[in-house]
């Protein structure tokens, strides 16, 4: 795998402190593989544009995330610092159940499962066939748009 990831370390910074608002900033440089004195610049950075307020408790800092902001560049400015965080965070809190069916949905694209693999078929049985129910809510995956 490369070196690269698709969020930045500002992005990164962000997301840990929105799992986390009391975090230590050495805990959160841990975390994203950058110097602590890096995570200062980036929280000054967060807190100067608007994204983050710090307020301090006694010795410690507090986070707050600032998630009706938009996002910065051009191509994501019509979304919401929140929307982010929510699909982030969603994504890291998959049930093991909700993980290994993303691995072995087909893709949309070759029909494959994600692992390679043809999709398994059903073999048809001669049983009188149910009434047609409409799916349970568990069944009924939205998928809500992040723009």
């Amino acid at each position: 795998m490369g070196d690269w990831t698709f969020f930045s370390n500002h992005g990164h910074v962000l997301v840990c402190l929105a799992s986390n608002r009391e975090a230590r900033l050495r805990d959160v440089a841990n975390r994203v593989g950058i110097t602590e004195r890096a995570v200062q610049k980036i929280v000054r950075d967060l807190q100067k544009e608007g994204f983050l307020t710090v307020s301090k408790q006694g010795r410690c800092n507090r986070y707050r995330i600032n998630r009706r902001k938009s996002l910065r560049h051009d191509l994501e400015s019509h979304c919401t610092v929140g929307k982010l965080l929510t699909l982030v965070t969603r994504a890291g809190s998959q049930t093991s159940t909700e993980a290994e069916d993303a691995k072995t949905a087909p893709d949309s694209v070759t029909g494959h499962a994600a692992t390679g693999a043809q999709p398994a078929r059903e073999k048809p049985t001669p049983e009188k066939p149910e009434a047609a129910q409409p799916p349970s809510a568990a069944d009924v995956r939205q998928q809500g748009s992040l723009f």
